[in-house]
């Protein structure tokens, strides 16, 4: 009887996340009455808008993940290594962001970093995309750092720490070059979930008058009928991609750790 409920529950979640999704896609195909074709998928393809904004999120990803690892990476080692006690309180920094409204940070931003503040980073087009990356790597940090942290918790960062001072390696040769490898493939699962996250996020670059790939999206669906249904389908398959590459990259991680 348990086995019953439980194929019917997942046939209803399997059911309630796909039809939605069928139906989104059966639309997206239908621009050409009567007949099934892929018209609205060349014409958001070929949009110059659509290749600006999607480029630049792109590159906003990129630029965030490298800080995040950056920033993330050596808090963590050195938190594990030398300050254990503040563990818990490092923990509930990074879990913040999911608790506080993305609208609530880039407000801030704009009131504390606007034109008359004593820092106008938004009176630039480097400043207020260094305000969005910082915003992003915020709304990434409890993933890359859950995902880092998980990461270090399997090595024994001790032991290697001092086996490495012992042969003359200084700090950074021992983070980028001993602690990193270890931890790459966690932070290979934190930096997809930050593309995701990034690509995919409209409040702060909406707010911040810059051209991303969130903005855009709602820009289209408020003026056409077909090609939001094809460009949802886009980020969908985006995102699908990046959690099937942490699948991937986890299942490439247990082949690397198991015994022979």
């Amino acid at each position: 009887m348990k086995k019953i409920w439980a194929w019917g529950a997942l046939a209803f979640g399997l059911l309630y996340f796909f039809l939605p999704l069928i139906g989104m896609t059966n639309f997206s195909l239908k621009m050409r009455r009567g007949e099934y074709s892929f018209d609205a998928y060349a014409k958001v393809l070929g949009d110059a808008q659509f290749q600006q904004t999607f480029s630049y999120s792109v590159t906003m990803a990129l630029v965030t993940i490298v800080f995040g690892i950056v920033l993330v990476v050596p808090t963590a080692y050195w938190v594990r290594l030398r300050m254990p006690g503040l563990r818990p309180y490092i923990e509930f920094v990074t879990l913040l962001p999911l608790v506080i409204p993305a609208i609530v940070i880039v407000f801030g931003y704009i009131r504390l970093y606007n034109t008359s503040s004593w820092l106008p980073l938004t009176g630039t087009l480097t400043g207020t995309n260094l305000l969005l990356m910082f915003g992003y790597a915020t709304l990434a940090l409890p993933y890359m750092y859950r995902a880092v942290d998980t990461g270090l918790s399997s090595i024994d960062v001790r032991t290697l720490t001092e086996a490495a001072q012992s042969l003359g390696a200084g700090w950074a040769r021992i983070l980028f070059r001993i602690i990193l490898p270890n931890v790459l493939i966690a932070v290979l699962s934190g930096a997809f979930l930050t593309f995701a996250i990034v690509i995919g996020e409209f409040t702060m670059a909406a707010l911040l008058n810059r051209p991303a790939f969130g903005p855009y999206m709602q820009l289209l669906g408020a003026n056409r009928a077909y090609e939001p249904a094809a460009l949802a389908v886009i980020a969908f398959g985006i995102t699908w991609g990046c959690l099937g590459l942490i699948q991937l990259v986890s299942r490439f991680q247990k082949t690397t750790q198991r015994p022979a």
